[in-house]
């Protein structure tokens, strides 16, 4: 062998072996989590949090990239693309996630949640992983657990103390069916428009109004497009934190038990986040010379809950589990 070709053969086997010893290294698995919210807001804050946790409890074995504000499509694009693979992760909303299997939305019925402490109740309760567990047979993504998204508050051009001051409004909500109801309760029409694009259509006039929790009008800006804030706390709103199958799948247990241990605990330190940034926010609102109004919520939640087990207004759950959500 010529010299030149020794110190090829040489250099291959440096190589073949310096490749083995990195191996266990490189053998990286990296994941894409897909959400619509914004980079300052606590679920994303979290998921980054989560995603630099896991990695560092499965010694790098698992490389979370976090993808904001409607990046990778929006809610209804990502709940598709964890069908398709190619999104890994998501954040979304229990009537998103309910378009796949009904009763999962059941906490988005209007006043059908008391308030902050019955949410709680619902969300370490066996009724959820009960529900939840439907998803699962359908899909095989496993549903980790929920976040508190916040109470939703209806903001408008005028002020808005009873469910007939809301009829025939133009009504911005999220594109998934149970929405309706509430529209449907207060003779609004509801106008399905992605998350994205709402300060724009509030801007242009194209709705009259929207509804979210304060900390997401804040974060979102929607109160320089929108003069009143409505205190109507109509839904208490839940985001769920899913795997994908195709994940999910090929964990192994010991990999199973630290992605839940570390989504739970994001979600609870989201949780924490949101309420405490909703406590304040309305104050914060009148500061910025918004008009914040107290409704006659009694008034709001007697025409909602008429609906509540009606399927022609969006409900899709059994009365059994309508039963054990009001008994928690």
């Amino acid at each position: 062998m010529s010299k030149s070709l020794r110190h090829l053969a040489l250099g291959a086997t440096l190589l073949v072996a310096a490749a083995g010893l990195c191996g266990p290294v490189s053998a990286q698995t990296k994941l894409k989590w897909a959400h619509v919210y914004e980079v300052a807001e606590p679920y994303h804050t979290e998921a980054v949090w989560a995603g630099e946790e896991i990695k560092k409890r499965t010694n790098g074995r698992y490389e979370i990239q976090v993808f904001p504000a409607s990046q990778l499509g929006n809610e209804n694009q990502i709940n598709e693309a964890l069908g398709l693979g190619t999104v890994d992760m998501i954040y979304t909303g229990v009537g998103f996630a309910g378009s796949i299997h009904k009763p999962l939305a059941i906490t988005n019925a209007p006043f059908v949640l008391r308030d902050f402490d019955h949410w709680k109740k619902y969300r370490d309760s066996k009724l959820f992983r009960d529900i939840a567990k439907g998803y699962e047979d359908k899909t095989k993504h496993k549903v980790m657990t929920l976040t508190y998204y916040g109470q939703r508050m209806v903001t408008a051009n005028k002020e808005i103390k009873k469910p007939e001051d809301m009829k025939g409004m133009k009504l911005r909500v999220p594109p998934a069916p149970l929405y309706l109801m509430f529209t449907k309760s207060v003779g609004a029409n509801a106008t399905p428009i992605a998350f994205a694009e709402v300060y724009l259509a509030l801007q242009q006039k194209t709705v009259d109004g929207q509804e979210n929790p304060l900390p997401t009008i804040m974060a979102k800006k929607f109160y320089e497009v929108q003069s009143h804030i409505m205190l109507t706390g109509h839904i208490t709103e839940s985001l769920l934190s899913i795997v994908g199958s195709h994940v999910w799948s090929k964990l192994s247990d010991a990999d199973k038990k630290v992605f839940g241990e570390v989504l739970s605990q994001a979600a609870a330190k989201a949780t924490d986040a949101i309420r405490a940034a909703e406590q304040k926010t309305a104050d914060e609102l009148r500061k910025l010379g918004k008009t914040v109004v107290d409704v006659d919520r009694a008034a709001f939640r007697k025409a909602a809950i008429p609906l509540h087990n009606d399927p022609a207004a969006g409900g899709g759950w059994s009365q059994a589990e309508y039963d054990a959500l009001q008994a928690l």
